[in-house]
């Protein structure tokens, strides 16, 4: 793999050598590389993200397609890294290549960490600045995104429907959130761009703010709700449950913001249906992950894992629907 990353890396950047190369932690469906390439005394620091072992979702983007979305991001000033260079087939997988920027992504960290204080109190305010801009992209600069021959809200209930009768088991929990959903749909909007997984953990932040938003592979044309309401379901909180808006805020100045960016006029208790489907397809992605393990796709430890965490999404969906509801 070095020798392709060295030549493509040539002709983006200069003459020089790629001087580490090194995979990091996590990512439940993608590997994750830090790459330094050095020319001259310039050291470059780059990251490389290559498909996995499988998919979390039957409509996850193929990294040629979110190689293109970064660049049509990049280009209209949301902050991303800036992608470089696309490889159908390195190692028998396709990849690419970014700028790598310094900054955290583990939530759990975002949410508590001392150092980060000051950026959990910016984080609300950019992150509707940021899916502001992402719901502004022209679909037509990305025409592999498709709009849903449904309403955006029922494809994104029979996709779901789809998840659940392929486990082949019964989740009595995730189904009530099904029938729920079903029998209180919520208005239609016309579809944007949205990014399909916008929340922390998949923000990078520092010490002054948010950094960049990473891992598109979910990204299709959808509700705006569905992105506005993902950072609430109560796993990406991590454990910090007095901040409903993903650890770090309250919800009303987030939205307030983003209606003001926007012209839209999204109220707050509109987003409750969209965190309950939100709940529910993460139980449903963690039990398919979990499911990679146990049939010997990919043996992992973490993928394992993810399979107990279902209990607490069909956990939330009881509470939501008990209290709410």
């Amino acid at each position: 793999m070095k020798e392709a990353l060295e030549a493509a890396l040539r002709e983006i950047l200069g003459p020089g050598e790629v001087v580490a190369l090194r995979r990091l932690p996590g990512g439940a469906s993608k590997e994750a590389w830090a790459v330094d390439y050095r020319t001259g005394e310039a050291l470059h620091p780059l990251f490389l993200r290559r498909a996995g072992g499988g998919v979390i979702y039957s409509k996850t983007l193929a990294l040629a397609e979110e190689f293109r979305l970064l660049q049509v991001a990049w280009a209209h000033g949301v902050k991303v890294p800036e992608p470089l260079h696309y490889f159908p087939d390195l190692e028998g997988r396709e990849a690419f290549l970014m700028r790598r920027l310094e900054g955290e992504t583990i939530g759990a960290r975002v949410v508590r960490r001392p150092e980060l204080a000051r950026a959990r109190e910016t984080l609300p305010q950019a992150m509707a600045e940021e899916l502001a801009k992402i719901h502004a992209l022209s679909p037509d600069e990305v025409p592999f995104l498709q709009p849903p021959s449904l309403p955006s809200w029922r494809a994104a209930l029979e996709e779901a429907y789809r998840d659940l009768d392929a486990l082949g088991e019964p989740h009595p929990a995730l189904e009530w959130g099904l029938r729920w959903l079903l029998d209180h749909p919520p208005r239609e909007l016309p579809p944007v761009v949205v990014h399909g997984d916008f929340r922390v953990g998949n923000l990078l932040v520092d010490g002054e703010g948010l950094v960049a938003v990473l891992d598109w592979e979910f990204a299709h044309l959808g509700d705006p709700r569905e992105d506005l309401a993902w950072p609430l379901v109560r796993a990406w909180r991590f454990g910090e449950d007095g901040k409903r808006l993903g650890g770090v805020g309250e919800v009303g100045p987030f939205l307030e913001r983003y209606n003001a960016l926007t012209g839209r006029d999204i109220a707050e208790e509109e987003l409750f249906w969209w965190e309950v489907l939100g709940n529910v397809r993460w139980g449903l992605g963690a039990l398919k992950q979990a499911r990679r393990h146990l049939r010997g796709e990919e043996r992992s430890v973490e993928l394992a894992v993810l399979g107990r965490l279902a209990s607490e999404m069909e956990y939330e969906v009881l509470h939501l629907l008990e209290r709410y509801g």
